[in-house]
């Protein structure tokens, strides 16, 4: 496979001729492991969801309490969001393709377990291995698909398929979910990795040519634990506000912590001679406003997919399923419009027009849902808003997973990927916190001083809190327009534009 200009003057690669054979074996079999890669995001991403319809069949089954029900979804981000980074590294220490077939081993094995719990703490010890060893599937998945396209032509297809899969992922894991849940049981919201894990670990072996390791690349220990005791503090200390209150010294003392936590690590990796996350990765605008759009970007996605939801269900009596099929049209905008940013728009004119864009799209989407109310029809209220919202998204995720691995070299994709995958698991479970805990607050403030016991009142105050997530997701992607406008470069990036390409096979 082609090499870049600078490496063809310095020589040739590590690689042997056998690597090489497997190398060119894999280029040409490369629109197939995207498939493989895609597969496995999609499962990754899907059971931040999928197991939201499951809930409280699994509750009725295990009898756990409501105060413990949102361990069920945490546990698994708490584990993933913390573990990212190091991931990442590990992706570069030991060979992509290893960690990839370790990741994906390992996700199925956990899924069994959570499938198969037989109380509360069995399920929750499982759903955090998941979220581990998802965390190394998720950087690996993202470098291959990273070192695997680089013609700029076909890495925007990739990046244009891979987006979406990234974006959908949420929306599909709520319509199976549903299905899964109403056909078959609670558990086949898990079992279902099994099948998803096997189809990807058969193609994966088949197509995926072998890295050898990368023997430059040492594991940043320090850095290391300062990151993962950072992000875990941080997305704990979020979580918790949802049952406790920001005033909590369990909310506030841990978001002190991990906030001190994270600016220790950012002053290590200055000074480390192996960094875990190198600077250069992050000091590129382009790269640095991606990173800062995804997470800006999954805080305010999950106010379209979690809130939409209950109030599908919960406000107009929607069925598992039909709350899932309600969210295809979105499901399509966001794919039509992955497919532009990355094939199109940010080729030709740059990312620092058509991300804003999205964010903005994505913000009068979510203006519009707050004059949903409990007599809205699908046809004429919530499916246009649903698309607006969905087009949005798409223009922002696509373009932020391409350009925040564009440009590393070889051995920072891991780490590059790593930290795209970060920001969206971390963004996404300090979204799910902060809206939780605001509309919560809304439907308290709604009930002072009325009778809770009407129907009508309990309903209004459910719908009051939806329009309060609505509200504040519309803020979060409008400070998402105005951030990436100012850190975005003018222009189309050079390696998109005929420029060679530093990443290669």
């Amino acid at each position: 496979m082609s090499r870049t200009r600078a490496e063809a003057a310095s020589g040739p690669g590590p690689t042997g001729p056998d690597d090489t054979s497997h190398a060119e074996r894999a280029h040409r079999h490369r629109w197939l492991i995207l498939g493989v890669l895609g597969l496995a995001q999609l499962m990754v991403v899907l059971d931040v969801t999928i197991v939201n319809i499951a809930l409280p069949s699994a509750q009725a089954d295990l009898g756990f309490s409501d105060g413990d029900r949102q361990w069920v979804v945490t546990a698994y981000s708490l584990a993933f969001g913390s573990l990212l980074l190091l991931g990442g590294r590990i992706a570069d220490l030991f060979g992509r393709k290893v960690t990839f077939l370790a990741g994906l081993v390992g996700f199925a094995a956990a899924s069994a377990v959570a499938g198969a719990a037989v109380n509360f703490d069995m399920l929750i010890v499982a759903r955090a291995l998941q979220g581990a060893f998802g965390a190394l599937l998720a950087p690996s998945a993202l470098s291959l698909l990273t070192t695997t396209f680089t013609d700029p032509g076909e890495r925007a297809k990739a990046f244009s398929v891979y987006g979406a899969v990234s974006g959908a992922g949420g929306a599909i894991g709520l319509l199976l979910g549903g299905v899964l849940t109403e056909y078959l049981d609670w558990r086949w919201t898990l079992y279902v990795n099994l099948v998803f894990a096997a189809v990807a670990f058969a193609g994966a072996v088949a197509l995926l040519a072998r890295t050898a390791r990368d023997r430059s690349v040492t594991l940043d220990v320090p850095g290391t634990a300062l990151v993962t005791a950072g992000l875990f503090a941080v997305v704990y200390g979020f979580s918790n506000a949802e049952h406790q209150d920001w005033g909590a010294p369990a909310t506030w003392g841990l978001l002190i912590v991990g906030g001190v936590l994270l600016a220790a690590f950012a002053w290590w990796q200055t000074r480390s001679p192996h960094p875990l996350l190198p600077m250069r990765i992050v000091a590129d605008r382009n790269r640095g406003a991606s990173f800062l759009g995804m997470l800006i970007a999954s805080g305010g996605m999950f106010g379209v997919f979690l809130f939409l939801t209950y109030y599908l269900q919960t406000g107009l009596d929607y069925t598992p399923i039909e709350s899932g099929l309600a969210f295809l049209p979105m499901v399509g905008g966001l794919v039509i419009a992955a497919t532009l940013a990355t094939n199109v728009a940010v080729p030709r004119i740059g990312p620092r027009l058509v991300v804003p864009v999205g964010m903005a799209i994505a913000t009068a989407g979510l203006v519009w849902m707050t004059t949903l109310d409990l007599s809205s029809s699908y046809a004429g209220h919530i499916l246009p808003m649903t698309v607006v919202a969905g087009f949005g998204l798409g223009l922002v995720v696509a373009a932020a997973m391409s350009l925040g691995t564009l440009g590393v070299s070889v051995h920072d994709a891991g780490v590059a990927s790593a930290t795209v995958n970060a920001m969206q698991q971390v963004g996404g479970s300090i979204g799910i916190a902060l809206l939780n805990t605001l509309s919560a607050s809304a439907a308290t403030d709604y009930l002072s001083g009325r009778d809770p016991r009407d129907p009508a009142v309990r309903a209004q105050a459910a719908l009051e809190s939806y329009h309060t997530a609505f509200w504040w997701s519309a803020g979060i992607f409008a400070v998402g327009a105005v951030v990436t406008v100012l850190l975005y470069r003018r222009g189309a990036p050079k390696e998109l534009s005929g420029g060679a390409p530093t990443i290669h096979m």
